[in-house]
């Protein structure tokens, strides 16, 4: 387990550090945070933002990076990921066309591979992060399980995010436990009653701290809080969410 295993996705924040991404993060801080996972740098190399990450006192979890820069723009990704010291690269989303069947995540399952291992040569960590879609059913199994059994777990691990899992009607401690091993990170959400919509951790109808013990026995390293969409102000949402992490001796 990391020494602070709390992070926070900044896509929560895009809004907020698209105008001004420096002052985003030392609000972060602020709040308690030790470790963003980004996704993008905003208009800064990686090298500024490594230098401002530093003075402000947080660290890069990891970073999402989409499909399309891993294929065609892989050198350079890695480069980027040195200079963060983001030990982790994750693949946030896969476009409808390349995840309409089964054989389609069969062929995913061989890019990722490729990936994969090219990253590991680096000394990284290449992870797949889900949505509900992957939990779509193809016969008696899904596309993430597809990828579970596929990918090669010397090179290829997974981030698994709960709401998601629980938007697709599968329990997301389950889930966890399925995947043990081979999830070093998880992305913490919450769904509101009633609505499905993302709410703070804690404030919804999952069992958080059930999830969080699935997680540790499973190994996971990381716990990620994200909130797709916020009902209040985003900043006033990720310090709900933090403060009730932190009120669980986190």
């Amino acid at each position: 387990m990391a020494t602070n295993p709390l992070s926070l996705q900044m896509y929560t924040l895009r809004d907020l550090a698209s105008v001004d991404y420096v002052g985003t993060l030392k609000k972060v801080k602020e709040i308690g945070y030790g470790a963003v996972e980004v996704a993008g740098v905003g208009s800064m190399g990686a090298a500024e933002l490594r230098r401002e990450l530093d003075a402000i006192g947080l660290i890069v979890s990891g970073a999402h990076v989409p499909i399309q820069a891993l294929e065609g723009q892989l050198d350079t990704v890695l480069a980027d990921m040195q200079t963060l010291g983001a030990p982790y690269l994750i693949c946030p989303w896969m476009p409808p066309e390349r995840r309409s069947s089964a054989d389609d995540y069969r062929a995913l399952a061989r890019v990722l591979n490729g990936i994969g291992e090219r990253v590991s040569r680096a000394g990284l960590t290449f992870c797949y992060h889900h949505h509900d879609f992957e939990l779509h059913p193809f016969g008696d199994t899904t596309g993430l399980h597809i990828l579970l059994h596929e990918c090669d777990p010397r090179h290829v691990a997974f981030e698994i995010d709960v709401y998601w899992a629980a938007y697709a009607g599968v329990d997301p401690v389950q889930l966890i436990g399925e995947f043990a091993g081979r999830a070093p990170l998880v992305h913490l959400k919450d769904m509101a009653p009633g609505s499905r919509t993302f709410a703070e951790v804690g404030s919804g109808t999952l069992d958080i701290p059930a999830i969080l013990n699935a997680a540790r026995n499973a190994s996971a390293q990381w716990f990620v809080v994200e909130q797709d969409v916020c009902q209040r102000p985003p900043l006033e949402s990720v310090r709900m969410s933090y403060e009730y992490l932190r009120g669980l001796a986190m």
